[in-house]
This record gives structure tokens, sequence and C-alpha cells, in this order.
């Protein structure tokens, strides 16, 4: 796939994502390209028509851009329970257990995800894959970030912390912690190996979401148009 074909499915998957979305609803609002392309139609349907919406941002960055698009904003604190999420994913496998964090925002993603009652993430197809295999972000609390590296090398992650572009050093997640991307290679438990991260003190939270697949609907735009797969 080039990049005008990439650009155009991720167009069409988060304009469709967009356009489930009803006017009241409180809307969780992940972080990457593709659910940018949901927040300009979002943009365009407030300006347009009149859509009443509020925004949940899972990181600064997807803030900063809902506030540019004039999408209204609120919190978790104010709506512990969303209407829907859109969100992206580095890959999706057929029982819609994702991979995600490139961005960083894996914890407040997933809080995002369990607050939502119902979540769809949108891809192009290059995401779908038979078996998860990308690297595995870990978020980490800095005071304990060696310790939880030792811990993840036993579990056979190679992990490496994750460093900043245009900035010396680590990553700072919107939280305040560093990133261990782990590679685990062709995952064959995913939900058993979240477990295990999660057992793991200092670390606070990993890029397998494992647990939502019911109320999951992945949006795969393609070039002309969207597939849309749910469980």
């Amino acid at each position: 796939m080039n990049t005008a074909e990439q650009v155009a499915s991720k167009r069409n998957a988060g304009y469709h994502a967009a356009g489930t979305v009803e006017d009241g609803m409180v809307v969780g609002l992940g972080t990457g390209s593709t659910v940018f392309f949901a927040m300009e139609r979002l943009a365009e349907r407030i300006a347009r028509d009149g859509l009443r919406i509020a925004g949940v941002p899972t990181s600064y960055q997807a803030a900063i851009r809902a506030r540019q698009y004039g999408i209204p904003l609120t919190s978790l604190d104010e709506h512990p329970v969303l209407d829907i999420a859109i969100d992206g994913a580095d890959q999706v496998d057929p029982g819609l257990t994702l991979i995600k964090g490139r961005g960083a925002a894996l914890l407040r993603e997933k809080c995002v995800c369990d607050a939502a009652r119902k979540v769809l993430i949108v891809v192009d197809p290059t995401k779908m894959v038979d078996t998860l295999d990308a690297l595995v972000p870990v978020e980490v609390l800095p005071f304990a970030s060696a310790a939880v590296f030792r811990r993840l090398a036993l579990l056979g992650a190679g992990p490496v912390i994750r460093d900043g572009v245009k900035k010396d050093g680590p990553v700072v997640t919107d939280n305040g912690n560093f990133i261990l991307d782990c590679d685990f290679g062709a995952i064959a438990d995913p939900r058993d190996l979240e477990a295990a991260i999660a057992a793991i003190p200092g670390a606070l939270e990993c890029g397998l979401f494992t647990a939502y697949g019911e109320k999951i609907t992945v949006i795969v735009g393609e070039e002309k148009g969207c597939r849309v797969v749910s469980l």
C-alpha cells in the first residue's frame, strides 16, 4: 500500500466512525493520525449540522487537535461512562485483540476504552494481522524502571527504553512515566501475557488490549470505502 492509498484508507475509516456519532454523545478521542480524520469530520458536523458532543481526549496531542477543530472537551471525572470511543491500533488480530501505544498514550487510551460502552477502532488494512507480533509498549514508573526492565526481560521481552525525538533522553508520557518497548515476537496467548505484565510492580499498563473484544468494532478503511469487523 503506497502513501496515498494509506492516507485515503485512514480518511475513510475516520470519516465512517465520525458518522456514527449521535447528537448528545460523550466521545472518547484517541491519539493518532486516523483518529484525527474522525475529528476532522466531527468538526464538520458540528459546524454544518449543529452536532452537540463532548470529547474526552486520551493525550495532550488529542486535546490540542480537538480544540483546533472546535470540539468541546470534558473529562472522565465529569463523565466516567462514555457513549462511544474512537481510537486507532498498531495491530488487530481476528479475535479483535489489539496492540496499541505507538503514540505513548496507552494508559489513558485503556482507561477511555474501559469507560466506553462502545469502541470504534479505526485502521488501515496493514494493521489487520493473523497473529500479534508488533512491539508491546509498557508504561513504567520511572522509580521502578530498572526493576521492571529486568522482569520484562525474564518474560522474553527484549525491552528497550523509548527515546524521544527532538529531545535527549527517554520519552516521558503525559502521565510523567517512561515507555519500554518489548519485542515478544509472535504472541501465542495475548491474554496471559497481558496478565503477566500487569503483575509486575511498577508496570502501570501495557499496550495489549485483550478484554474488550465484545464491545469493539473495527473499521478498516480501504482506498474506496471501508470494511466493518466485529465479533
